[in-house]
C-alpha cells in the first residue's frame, strides 16, 4: 500500500496536467480516466475499498495543487467549483473523482449487502450522492471553454449514473430511458474517433446492454429473455448483473413449475411434488442447450459447475424429504419394503443426471487436453499437458460410470446395465491409450506395446457389444479413430524402439551427456549441451568448494614440563628458635 502511494505521489503532478487543453477549449478524456484509474487501483480484483481510498487520496492532491482547500485543519470552509473559476480541466477532473469516489462505496457496500441487508439504505445514498456530482459536471462542462467531445462524455457519464440509482430503485421504465442514452452517446463516439478510442465506448456499450435487456424484461418484453440468456452464454454482464440474470432466470423457471406434475424416465412416470426439482427439471433442457452452444471452454466449464451446483442442491432437498419419508414407513405396518418408491426413483433420476454431467464435463476437458498435447510446446520452461492428466480424467469418467451402475431401481434394467457396461469398456480403452503414451515417453517399448494391445482388445469388445445396442454409441467417443490412432501408434513404437537400441550401442545417450559438470570443467571436451543457451546455464560452480590453505602456526611452550630447577633452600629464610624471649619480642615488636 505505501509502495502504491508512493507510485501516485511520484506521478501525480504530471498526471493531473496530462488532460490537455485540445484546440477551442478545455478537455477531459472522462472515460478512459476512470477506465484506467479502475484497472490500476483496485477494480482489476474487484477490490472496491482499494479503489476508494486511491479517489480519496487524489481528491486531496488535486485540491492541493489547485489552491482548492476546504479551509484548513482548525475549520471547515466550503467551497463550490463554479463555471467562472473553471480555468483548468482538473477542476473537471476533481468533480469527477467526488463522483467516482461516492460510485466505488456504493459498489462496496453492494458487497456487503448480502449479508447485512441494512446497508442498501446507505448504497442507495451514495449512489445517489455520485449521480448528483456528475449532474454538477455536466453543467460545468456546459462553459463555451470545454470541447464538444468532453459535453458529450460528461452527458453519457451522468447518464450512466442516473440508471444505475434507477436500476436499484427498480424503476425499470426510467433506468431503461438512461442507459439507451447513455448507449447511444457512446455509439456516436466510437464511430468519430479513432480505433483506440471507439474499443473503449464499445466495452461501455456491451456493459449497458444487459441492463437495458433486464429493465425491458421487466417492463413487459418477453422477447428479452431470450437475449439475456444468449448473453449468459457469452459472459456478458458480469459482475452486478450475473446475478440478477440468474435470479430472473430462476424466477422464471418458478412461474413454469407450476404446471410441472411428472416425470418420464425408463418407461416410469414419477409425480414431481417438490418445487426445487421441479425447477431444476424445467430448466435442465435449457441448460444442456447453453452448454452446446457455448462459445468457449471458460465458458462451458461455467455453465457445466452451475448445472452441477443446482442439482447437488436438488438431490439434497430430494434426501430430506426421502428421510421423513422412511420415518412414516417405519409407523405403518403395511408398507411395501420390496418396491422402490416413487421419490426413491426420481433421487435415482436425479442423481442419474448428475453423474451423466460429470462425465460429459470430464469428456469435455479430456477433448481440450488432447488438442494441447498433439500441438507443439511454445515454452520449454513452461510445463504443458501430460497423458497423466488425461489418466487422471478418465479415471473419475469411470468411477461415475461405477456409481451409474449400483442405482436403486435400475439393478434389473438389463438394457440399462449394457449401456453402462459398454460405456466402461470405452473409456477403459482411451485411459488405457493414454497410460501406453505415458510409458512411451520413459522409453518403456515393451511396456507400452503390451497396453496398446489392451486397448486393441477393448475396442473390439466394444464394436462387438455395440451391435446388440443400436443407439449406445451416439454420445461416446469414436473407437474406429481410436484403432487407427492405435495402429500408428503401434508402428512409431516399434521404430523408436529399434533407433533407441542402435544409438545405445554405437554412442552414449543424450542423458549421459548431460551430467552437472560446470562448463569451466570441461572446456577440453565438447559437448552439446541445450541448456549453456537456456535462462540458467551451467558455467561453473557457484558457490565454489572450500580448499585448505596454510594457516598461521601457534607454538606450545612443551620443554618447561622436562626442566629440572635447581635447589633454593640455602636461599629460603630459616625461621630460629627464640623460645620465652623471641614470644615476648614478638608481642611488643621487638623483632620484627
Amino acid at each position: 500500500m505505501a509502495a502504491e502511494k508512493q507510485n501516485e505521489a511520484k506521478v501525480s503532478p504530471m498526471d493531473e496536467n496530462k488532460e490537455n487543453l485540445p484546440d477551442g477549449g478545455l478537455g477531459l478524456e472522462i472515460l478512459q480516466i476512470i477506465k484506467e484509474s479502475q484497472q490500476q487501483h483496485g477494480l482489476r480484483h474487484g477490490d472496491y475499498q482499494r479503489y476508494r481510498g486511491y479517489c480519496s487520496r487524489r481528491l486531496r492532491r488535486l485540491r492541493k495543487t489547485l489552491g482548492f482547500r476546504m479551509g484548513n485543519r482548525h475549520k471547515f470552509i466550503g467551497k463550490k467549483i463554479t463555471v467562472e473559476i473553471v480555468s483548468d480541466s482538473r477542476y473537471l477532473l476533481l468533480v469527477l473523482m467526488e463522483a467516482e469516489r461516492a460510485w466505488s462505496y456504493a459498489m462496496q457496500l453492494k458487497q456487503e449487502a448480502n449479508t447485512e441487508p441494512r446497508k442498501r439504505f446507505h448504497l442507495l445514498a451514495r449512489l445517489r450522492k455520485a449521480a448528483k456530482h456528475s449532474e454538477k459536471l455536466e453543467k460545468l462542462c456546459e462553459s463555451p471553454r470545454v470541447d464538444a467531445k468532453t459535453k458529450l462524455e460528461a452527458q453519457a457519464y451522468t447518464a450512466y449514473l442516473t440508471g444505475m440509482v434507477e436500476f436499484e430503485l427498480q424503476e425499470w421504465k426510467r433506468a431503461m430511458e438512461a442507459f439507451n442514452k447513455c448507449k447511444t452517446i457512446y455509439e456516436k463516439l466510437a464511430s468519430a474517433f479513432t480505433e483506440e478510442m471507439a474499443v473503449l465506448y464499445r466495452q461501455r456499450v456491451d456493459e449497458i446492454s444487459p441492463n437495458i435487456r433486464y429493465c425491458a424484461y421487466n417492463i413487459g418484453d418477453q422477447n428479452a429473455i431470450n437475449d439475456l440468456m444468449q448473453m449468459r452464454l457469452t459472459g456478458g454482464g458480469g459482475g452486478m448483473m450475473a446475478e440478477k440474470l440468474e435470479a430472473l432466470i430462476t424466477q422464471a423457471r418458478t412461474k413454469q413449475a407450476a404446471t410441472m406434475s411428472e416425470v418420464e424416465w425408463r418407461g416410469r412416470t414419477v409425480p414431481v411434488k417438490i418445487d426445487k426439482a421441479r425447477i431444476f427439471l424445467l430448466g435442465l433442457a435449457d441448460n444442456e442447450a447453453a452448454i452446446a452452444q457455448a462459445s468457449n471452454e471458460e465458458t462451458k466449464e461455467h455453465l457445466y459447475e452451475t448445472l452441477l451446483a443446482e442439482c447437488r442442491d436438488t438431490i439434497q432437498a430430494v434426501r430430506e424429504e426421502l428421510k421423513s419419508e422412511a420415518k412414516q414407513r417405519e409407523r405403518s405396518s403395511d408398507a411395501d419394503s420390496g418396491k422402490v418408491s416413487n421419490l426413491q426413483f426420481l433421487h435415482s433420476y436425479l442423481t442419474y443426471i448428475k453423474l451423466c454431467t460429470l462425465v460429459k464435463r470430464n469428456e469435455s476437458m479430456a477433448h481440450t487436453l488432447q488438442a494441447k498435447l498433439k500441438e507443439p510446446e511454445a515454452d520449454e520452461n513452461k510445463r504443458g499437458p501430460r497423458p497423466q492428466d488425461l489418466i487422471r480424467l478418465y479415471d473419475i469418467i469411470l468411477q461415475s460410470l461405477a456409481e451409474l451402475s449400483t442405482l436403486q431401481g435400475l439393478e434389473d434394467d438389463h438394457t440399462f446395465q449394457k449401456e453402462v457396461s459398454l460405456k466402461t469398456l470405452v473409456y477403459k480403452a482411451y485411459r488405457c491409450f493414454f497410460i501406453a503414451q505415458s510409458y512411451v515417453l520413459v522409453k518403456k517399448w515393451s511396456e507400452a506395446l503390451v497396453l496398446y494391445e489392451r486397448v486393441l482388445k477393448y475396442a473390439k469388445e466394444v464394436q462387438s457389444k455395440a451391435k446388440s445396442l443400436n443407439n449406445s454409441l451416439k454420445d461416446l467417443p469414436d473407437v474406429q479413430e481410436l484403432i487407427a490412432e492405435v495402429n500408428a501408434e503401434k508402428y512409431s513404437l516399434q521404430a523408436a524402439a529399434i533407433l533407441d537400441t542402435d544409438e545405445t550401442a554405437e554412442a552414449p545417450s543424450q542423458q549421459q551427456v548431460k551430467d552437472n559438470t560446470p562448463l569451466c570443467n570441461r572446456l577440453e571436451t565438447f559437448r552439446l549441451d541445450p541448456a549453456l543457451v537456456g535462462k540458467q546455464p551451467n558455467l561453473v560452480q557457484f558457490p565454489p568448494d572450500f580448499q585448505p590453505i596454510p594457516c598461521k602456526p601457534l607454538f606450545f611452550d612443551l620443554a618447561l614440563n622436562h626442566v629440572a630447577f635447581p635447589p633454593l633452600d640455602d636461599k629460603v629464610e630459616q625461621k630460629g628458635k627464640g623460645g620465652l624471649t623471641g614470644y615476648i619480642k614478638g608481642i611488643f615488636g621487638f623483632g620484627s
